[in-house]
């Protein structure tokens, strides 16, 4: 049984799947949205998403956690310098996930994994008080006499 035992495994021996990872991670950093089957997406967006939230840090100690998955030190400063800036007002879901065909060859399933844009808060919008119209409403003792019973 594999009770609390988080994650897939993808078919790959543990070492092989966390080198996969790190190097979709980079990938998707790097060019912002990548094309890959969809139970790597999914796997990929915990890994992402944590990434970033370290890069809101913007601390020594969170570039070097985030260098122990990043492979390339250009898409490390991107990651901390342009990345962690942009989603510094959003708590979480700094990603997206659009599923996509199947894959001609084994028809796995494609999914395209792509940051979020992300929009400056938006104050919210108070909706106006709802008026009854004075023509149409019926007065309130009326509406109560019209039940039988």
């Amino acid at each position: 049984m594999r009770h609390r035992k988080a994650g897939r495994k993808l078919g790959r021996t543990t070492s092989h799947r966390e080198a996969l990872l790190r190097n979709l991670v980079t990938s998707l950093l790097l060019y912002e949205k990548i094309i890959t089957t969809a139970a790597k997406a999914k796997e990929l967006r915990r890994l992402a998403e944590k990434m970033i939230t370290l890069a809101k840090r913007e601390d020594l100690h969170a570039r070097r956690q985030a260098a122990r998955v990043i492979n390339d030190e250009k898409v490390l400063k991107k990651l901390f310098d342009t990345l962690g800036a942009r989603y510094q007002g959003r708590n979480g879901g700094y990603t997206r996930i659009t599923r996509l065909a199947y894959r001609a060859g084994d028809g796995a399933p494609l999914a395209a994994i792509e940051l979020v844009t992300a929009e400056p808060a938006k104050p919210a919008k108070k909706r106006p008080a709802r008026k009854a119209k004075e023509a149409g409403a019926r007065p309130k003792e009326a509406r109560v006499s019209d039940k039988k019973g």
